[in-house]
């Protein structure tokens, strides 16, 4: 499989539109028991212009053409968002966001999967992470069943036990 160049780069309150795009795009192309969305894609890019971008560190993966194909977005301690496009799959991208995430807050990380994503959270355990919880669906707007993950980095004090 070849890999297309692509680039990871600290948002920009430019880069809404194309972050909006990524993020509805790969909600309906790797999610598709979701309901239908409630929100129009003006709607969308209003709350990353708005909230995701000057509440979050967030890091959008470019192609050779500076196209945005990817996003990832940390509030505190939580990975709150990593989205590809679908043609960016298996390439690395989410790998690359995922690395920033993880030198933006290298004392570990949580996220919320759906159970039924069962490629993200197979991409997730890859990379470190495990299940600490699960819920029945009733802290989502979704109401979709999820788990609880958490990247622990292994220091010398976790190997040793002490």
């Amino acid at each position: 499989m070849t890999t297309a160049p692509f680039a990871v780069r600290a948002a920009v309150p430019a880069d809404a539109a194309a972050v909006a795009h990524v993020h509805v795009a790969s909600r309906e192309a790797t999610m598709p028991y979701l309901p239908p969305r409630r929100r129009s894609d003006a709607e969308v890019e209003a709350w990353v212009r708005d909230v995701v971008i000057p509440g979050s560190a967030v890091w959008v993966a470019v192609d050779g053409q500076d196209r945005v194909v990817g996003y990832a977005a940390v509030a505190g301690g939580h990975l709150d968002a990593l989205y590809l496009l679908a043609g960016v799959l298996r390439r690395g991208v989410g790998s690359a966001l995922l690395g920033a995430a993880k030198a933006y807050r290298p004392g570990g990380l949580t996220l919320a999967v759906f159970q039924r994503n069962t490629g993200a959270i197979a991409f997730y355990a890859r990379h470190g992470f495990t299940v600490v919880d699960s819920n029945d669906g009733s802290r989502n707007m979704e109401n979709e069943p999820d788990l609880t993950m958490r990247w622990q980095p292994v220091t010398n004090s976790t190997r040793t036990g002490g």
